[in-house]
This record gives structure tokens, C-alpha cells and sequence, in this order.
């Protein structure tokens, strides 16, 4: 017989779970849960635009445009520059390789270029003015004249790095020695003569073992335009010559007599003797006419130094070509906007303008960088104010700005004129020749135009 504790003791479990279960909710059934959906990949970050910057130059001066394109791509992530530097002697010939290509791959974006029209009339550069427009940017801040040098039939096509100053430099140590004062704006040309006749040094023999100056023949045009003189009548559409004008033949002749009298080393001697710089530092020259080029050379030679402008004749005018070398666009490159972007900071107060002068390369093309403390530092020359003189005076006068003056220039004018350094003839006798061969060069060539 069942034990009846145990059997009541069943009975009531049972009852507990059923009225247990007879409270609780029902059970609701737990949905299927859908596979966990894909997430999307991150996007990949943008690729920098690549963009070529070619360039000519020295190992040197290749350091300093890498030091400008890093400053560049740390504000600019967005665009990576990769430089392609020739030496001068070939890059002119490989860079219009590389446009006659038509292979935009490998065709230069933004280059450093000479002349600006030549090319600019082969259609192988970009017409600047849209972007200039776009942006806003500031033409106004270039010296008087600087522009012309890289436009061609009004538009702009580059943005001159900077300005070619012709300056006077004196050795202050043999000036001393000679017991001349130092020059001072108010010199002239006669002035200039008198220091010359003391400085120049000649042996028992008569040969000179010192000039007073060295100064490249290429340098004429300063002293034609400060007389009052020209080399065309027109730089941009040219009719004719005016180098067998009065006040042009005076110029080159009072250059001439210089070379003729030894106080100032002839031309091809010049080139012979290492330039400019190297007669300067070696104490052969008292002075030399040259652009800002030169400094870092003399203040790394820690020469005793200054600079001045450059004497004029009496009722002459001071005078500066205004030229230079400008960055520009490749009309068949296929990074345009990056290109242009590069350009623009190339020649801002804050970026390349800065960083070239900061380093001693250049006279700023901006006149804001050449009036502040960038350039006016401490560093000798001390009379910094004498090449913002002469910038202030520069002008078209040099040179054509028309696609074929390289060609008139190498052909005629300058053979001529090297005739005349050499004392091989007077600039009188000459020079009517030479201008009745440049007129006739305009004509073939469909000038005036």
C-alpha cells in the first residue's frame, strides 16, 4: 500500500505547478534575428594629384626649389610635386622635347622659363589670365614694367620669380687703398671715370693687373636707356631700329672707351676669366655692374662689400630692364587647377617669394617682399636701398618681347656689338650697318605687325 504522506505530498506539487502555471503570460515565440548586414569599407583616402615642376639649376639651387615644394605639400596634402631639374646647357632643348611629344604624362606642369612670348607663341604654355581672374591675384604688387617680360599679345603667360637688378658693387678695401670715395647716388658717369683712372692698376709694361670694372657687354642696354637712348622703337611690335640713333651710339661708345682705356676688362676677357664674380673676389676688379645673383657668393667670401646705384650720365635718367624668368603653366597639362594653385603660392608674399629670398637667390619680383624685413636683413649689402632704387626705375628696353628677338639679337645686334667690345670698330661706323640689317629682319618677319 502506498505511503499516503507521499502520495498527499504529490498531489499538492502538482497543484502548485499548475496554478503556478496558470498565472504566468504565454510564451511568446522569439523571432528569427536577420544575418548582421555588411558594413562599408572605409573610403580610400584621396590620392594626392601629382603634378611635375621642371626647373634648371646647380645641385644647389635644386636644394632650395625641394625646400620650397615641401613647404608647399605641408599646407597642401592635396597635391604632390615632383621636380625635373636639367642643368641650363640642355634643359631648354629637353623641355620642348617633352611638348612636342604631346604626352601630357610626361609633359612639365608648371616649368621656369626664358623668353615667356617665344613660347607663349608656339602654344605650348597656358594663357594665365582666366585663373589670375578667378582668383583674384594681385598683379599690382610686381615691380613697374616686370610683367611685359612674360606676357605676349596682352595676356599673361608666366609670373617672373624675380627682377634682374643691375647694381653697382665696390670693393670697399681697394677703394680705401686708392684713397676714392665710395659711390654715392649722385654719381655720373664722369664721376665713374675719375674713380676708374685711380683705380685701374698697370705694371711697368702697361698691362693691367686691375681694372676698375667688370661688367658683361650684355649690360649695354643699361647705359643706352639711361642716356636717353633704345635698341627698337617699339618692344612688343617693332618697326624699326634705334641704335644708330645719337644718344645710343654715345652710350655703347662711352661703354667702349672704358673697355679701350683698361679701366674696364673687355667682354671676352671677362669670360675668360671666370666671370664677373671671380675677377671680384680675386681683387682683379674694383667693380662690377650685375644683378643680386652675386651676393650669397661675396657675403659666404666674407668680402668687404657694399653696393650702390648706378651713375647716370648728366641729364640722363636711372634706368633697370625689367626682366626675369617666370614660372608657367603647360597649356597640355591635365592638372590645370593643381598647377595653377602651385603658381599662385610660388609667387605669394608668404610662400615661394619668401622662402627664395629668405635663402639669398633672388630680388623678389613682389615689391611688398622686397620692402620687408625678408629682404631688408642684416646681411651685407649694407645699402640694400640702392636695388630698391634701381627696381623702382625699371622699364621695358632690354630686349623684344616678340617671339623672334633671340634670333635678331643673336644673328645682328650681337655679333655687332661684340666688334666693338673687342675695339674691332667704333660704334659710329657700325651701327647704321646694324640697323639697316635689323630693319630688314622686321620687314621679312612681317614687322609692324
Amino acid at each position: 500500500m502506498p505511503n499516503r504522506t507521499f502520495v498527499l505530498a504529490t498531489s499538492w506539487l502538482v497543484i502548485v505547478v499548475l496554478a503556478i502555471s496558470a498565472c504566468a503570460p504565454p510564451l511568446t515565440p522569439v523571432p528569427a534575428q536577420p544575418p548582421a548586414a555588411e558594413q562599408p569599407a572605409p573610403a580610400p583616402a584621396a590620392q594626392p594629384v601629382t603634378i611635375t615642376w621642371a626647373f634648371w639649376g646647380s645641385p644647389e639651387e635644386a636644394a632650395s626649389h625641394k625646400l620650397v615644394a615641401d613647404a608647399f605639400m605641408a599646407l597642401h596634402p592635396e597635391i604632390k610635386i615632383e621636380t625635373w631639374n636639367q642643368p641650363w646647357s640642355e634643359y631648354f632643348t629637353k623641355i620642348q622635347a617633352l611638348w612636342a611629344s604631346g604626352d601630357s604624362k610626361t609633359i612639365p606642369d608648371v616649368a621656369f622659363l626664358w623668353p615667356t612670348p617665344k613660347y607663349a607663341a608656339e602654344g605650348v604654355l597656358e594663357n594665365l589670365d582666366p585663373y589670375i581672374q578667378k582668383s583674384g591675384y594681385n598683379l599690382n604688387d610686381y615691380w613697374p614694367g616686370l610683367l611685359e617680360s612674360a606676357m605676349y599679345q596682352g595676356s599673361v603667360y608666366g609670373l617672373p620669380r624675380d627682377i634682374e637688378v643691375n647694381v653697382l658693387y665696390y670693393n670697399k678695401d681697394l677703394f680705401d687703398a686708392a684713397g676714392v670715395e665710395y659711390p654715392n647716388p649722385n654719381w655720373t658717369w664722369d664721376d665713374l671715370l675719375a674713380a676708374a683712372e685711380k683705380l685701374t692698376v698697370k705694371d711697368a709694361s702697361g698691362n693691367v693687373t686691375r681694372y676698375a670694372l667688370a661688367a658683361e657687354g650684355g649690360k649695354y642696354a643699361k647705359w643706352v636707356n639711361q642716356n636717353g637712348g633704345a635698341i627698337l622703337d617699339d618692344y612688343r611690335n617693332p618697326s624699326k631700329c634705334m641704335l644708330a640713333e645719337p644718344a645710343s651710339i654715345q652710350a655703347i661708345q662711352f661703354f667702349a672707351d672704358m673697355m679701350a682705356k683698361g679701366y674696364a676688362m673687355r667682354d671676352a676677357d671677362l669670360a675668360q676669366a671666370g666671370g664677373d664674380a671671380a675677377v671680384f673676389q680675386s681683387g682683379q676688379a674694383a667693380m662690377i655692374l650685375q644683378n643680386t645673383s652675386r651676393v650669397s657668393a661675396f657675403n659666404a667670401a666674407g668680402m668687404n662689400y657694399d653696393v650702390s646705384v648706378v651713375p647716370i650720365p648728366k641729364g640722363g635718367k636711372r634706368w633697370n630692364p625689367a626682366g626675369g624668368a617666370a614660372w608657367v603653366m603647360s597649356s597640355g597639362s591635365d592638372n590645370k587647377e593643381a598647377a595653377w594653385t602651385f603658381l599662385q603660392w610660388l609667387q605669394s608674399a608668404d610662400g615661394g617669394q619668401k622662402i627664395y629670398t629668405q635663402r639669398g637667390e633672388i630680388f623678389p619680383a613682389l615689391q611688398s617682399v622686397a620692402n620687408s624685413p625678408v629682404f631688408k636683413t642684416d646681411q651685407p649689402p649694407a645699402n640694400k636701398q640702392a636695388i630698391i632704387d634701381e627696381a623702382a626705375a625699371s622699364g621695358v628696353g632690354a630686349f623684344g618681347y616678340f617671339p623672334e628677338w633671340d634670333e635678331l639679337d643673336s644673328s645682328i645686334i650681337g655679333p655687332a656689338l661684340q666688334r666693338i667690345w673687342a675695339g674691332e670698330a667704333q660704334a659710329a661706323d657700325i651701327l647704321p650697318q646694324v640697323c639697316e640689317q635689323v630693319n630688314q629682319f622686321l620687314k621679312d618677319h612681317g614687322y609692324p605687325k
